[in-house]
């Protein structure tokens, strides 16, 4: 079960970093730091299996592929955005993850655009004239 090694890993991390923290503050957040990116790079095989049952699934229903991969960005940036942030504010940074949080936002608006603009296009169609 990957859920246990990677809470192992976390609590072990933990320990370690409360008991670097005294004397090296600055390792102690680089210790946190890599652990994170340890965790995510053992992640990226699941979600790369998850992404591709998705894009299977929409090619069978004829969904498409522009605004699933369009989605699949958008769900990239949110989790890439939060994963960032949590990082900086690890380190006291709140306000510079307050800023981060802000531009995945926003850029989570922008690639929106083209899928929020199908979905008008729709709803007025079936309006009678």
């Amino acid at each position: 079960m990957e859920i246990i090694q990677i809470v192992g890993l976390g609590l072990i991390v933990t320990i370690l970093s409360l008991i670097i923290k005294e004397q090296k503050p600055m390792f102690a957040f680089l210790l946190a730091a890599f652990t994170g990116i340890v965790i995510f790079l053992f992640l990226i095989g699941k979600i790369s299996s998850v992404i591709q049952v998705i894009e299977d699934l929409a090619v069978k229903s004829n969904v498409n592929i522009v605004f699933l991969k369009t989605i699949l960005k958008i769900i990239g940036v949110a989790y890439i955005a939060e994963f960032g942030a949590q990082i900086v504010r690890d380190a006291g940074q709140d306000s510079i993850a307050s800023k981060i949080e802000l531009s995945g936002k926003v850029l989570i608006m922008v690639m929106a655009i083209p899928i929020i603009t199908v979905i008008i296009e729709t709803v007025v169609k079936l309006l009678p004239a």
